[in-house]
């Protein structure tokens, strides 16, 4: 397996450029030539256009922009030891898989990619069980499918960091030999 390094934050806590600090990080190794923002949002407001703007204004031409909302599995499959991945945002993506009634098939494809590949791969998730529990039947759902997909990418990752007010605080760290 590749490394795959979780990064969980509320809205707002500075998880998206640490984590595009990160992924530039990596992709600075002489073995990587491949840089590729997989983001997962869909414009459907203005408000959403401007937070979509900005993410893109922020990233240099380096980086090569997949928008995927639905099937990150297939972009993960395809690409190679010599990639790195930033996948921004998890709980967008599960969003998406609710609204589309996918969620179960998607959720699966993507823990096999991400257990196969071979390609760095950097992901940005929102922490949302630390409030209370919603009222909604829908957003319940939500705050445990994210929950439960947390704790399985969490297993199976090298790194793992929450950020709060833009402060990395590591939850795993890969042993560095």
């Amino acid at each position: 397996m590749s490394n795959c390094h979780l990064i969980l934050g509320g809205a707002r806590s500075g998880k998206s450029r640490f984590s595009e600090n990160i992924a530039l990080s990596a992709f600075n190794q002489p073995d990587k030539h491949s840089l590729i923002y997989l983001a997962t949002a869909t414009p459907g407001d203005q408000e959403m256009e401007s937070r979509i703007a900005d993410h893109q204004q922020r990233r240099g031409p380096q980086w090569q922009l997949i928008e995927e909302p639905l099937d990150i599995a297939t972009v993960i499959s395809q690409a190679t030891s010599d990639s790195v991945i930033l996948i921004d945002c998890l709980t967008l993506w599960l969003s998406n898989c609710l609204h589309h009634q996918c969620w179960a098939d998607r959720r699966g494809d993507f823990l096999s990619a991400l257990s196969e590949s071979t390609a760095d791969i950097i992901m940005v998730s929102n922490e949302v069980g630390s409030g209370i529990v919603p009222m909604g039947q829908l957003s319940r759902q939500f705050v445990d499918e994210s929950g439960w997909l947390h704790q399985q990418i969490a297993e199976l990752a090298s790194d793992v960091t929450l950020v709060v007010a833009g402060l990395e605080m590591p939850l795993k760290r890969a042993i560095k030999a």
